[in-house]
């Protein structure tokens, strides 16, 4: 087993009394003193600090960079301007999900995010597609930190007046107490908040500023999952994989008008032309017991109909809820699933499970 990577935090995190599991690779914070669910809410009434240096990031320069990417994924980029930014899906030969990614426009280039399981498989698919005319570069120094909850923005602008300027999906090049950095006004909890990109070195510093203010605790990857179960949001390995399409993921609002050059262009027309094979759900269990990934789900008459892609404890509405994958043709809104010798039932609901609260212009 090769050994685990560690983040700049690292040494701020065992401080901190965090219990550490290995995490893509890494060493990395599950949780800390209070627990997940008390972490959860937290976010949901404060602000938590999440360190997601783990992630992968790199720079793609060039004259043609955009109309690069819009080879590679079927969103609009060409028309992103500088300071904004977008959530893009690499897509595959056979119309399946490579990754989701960030991409953050700046005059010079795009500021990329990727996943942490796929960063070096994505590094290698950016590097074998990419032209002559542009150039890439991973930025391997460099930590990513997350500030979300309502208290988010009141916390930032009182460290750098200039994000209270930023709506979702923004973002600008800047500095906080001379420390050069990259903040986006985005997130993966459903909460307002930010993003902040900074050089290794001046990480645990801006870790201890940020959790100096009374709103801010730290929080672990274990909360992180439950917060973005609450919003919705798909995690790679669960709601989408090279074999799920983003069709059946409920990404199709990702795609510009008459996208058609992208890896698999033709299967996911398809299937936005008819039904596709699944449909991503939502699912509130009855009861106290989770339903957990890959558990099987059934109909009254027991034929199998789908899936769960991830299923947790929700402290906000203080019930087990899921994601799924179900066949598309299914209309019914309740669905069964065996959990240790037991049936189980669940209903189908609107997504997200509880409304985002993004900072909207």
């Amino acid at each position: 087993m090769s050994k685990l990577k560690k983040t700049a935090l690292h040494n701020l995190h065992l401080k901190l009394h965090a219990k550490m599991v290995p995490f893509a690779g890494y060493e990395m914070p599950v949780s800390y003193g209070p627990g997940i669910i008390q972490e959860h809410l937290r976010c949901r009434s404060q602000a938590g600090l999440f360190d997601i240096s783990h992630m992968g990031q790199c720079f793609i320069s060039g004259a043609s960079a955009a109309q690069y990417f819009e080879k590679l994924t079927p969103s609009n980029i060409v028309d992103l301007q500088a300071g904004q930014l977008k959530y893009a899906l690499l897509t595959n030969n056979d119309g399946g999900i490579i990754d989701d990614i960030i991409l953050f426009r700046q005059s010079s280039g795009f500021l990329v995010i990727v996943n942490a399981a796929c960063k070096e498989k994505d590094f290698l698919h950016f590097k074998q597609h990419l032209p002559d005319s542009c150039e890439f570069t991973p930025l391997q120094n460099q930590a990513l930190l997350a500030l979300q909850g309502p208290a988010a923005a009141d916390v930032m602008e009182q460290l750098n007046q200039q994000t209270s300027k930023l709506s979702f999906m923004q973002g600008c090049e800047t500095e906080i107490d001379g420390m050069p950095c990259f903040i986006s006004r985005c997130g993966y909890t459903g909460e307002d908040g930010f993003e902040i990109s900074i050089a290794n070195q001046y990480a645990e510093v801006l870790a201890e500023k940020l959790l100096a203010f009374g709103q801010v605790s730290p929080i672990g990857l274990g909360a992180r999952d439950t917060l973005r179960l609450e919003a919705g949001l798909s995690l790679y390995g669960h709601e989408i994989s090279e074999s799920i399409s983003p069709v059946e993921a409920g990404l199709k609002w990702t795609f510009r008008k008459q996208a058609a050059e992208f890896s698999g262009a033709n299967i996911i027309q398809s299937h936005l032309k008819s039904a596709p094979p699944r449909k991503r759900v939502g699912l509130v269990v009855e009861g106290k017991i989770p339903i957990r990934q890959n558990t099987e789900l059934f109909d009254s008459q027991g034929n199998n109909i789908g899936f769960v892609t991830s299923g947790s404890f929700s402290p906000c509405l203080e019930k087990p809820i899921a994601l799924a994958l179900i066949d598309s043709t299914y209309s019914d809104q309740i669905v069964y699933a065996k959990v240790r010798n037991r049936t189980l039932t669940a209903h189908t609901s609107p997504l997200p499970f509880i409304p985002h609260r993004y900072q909207r212009s």
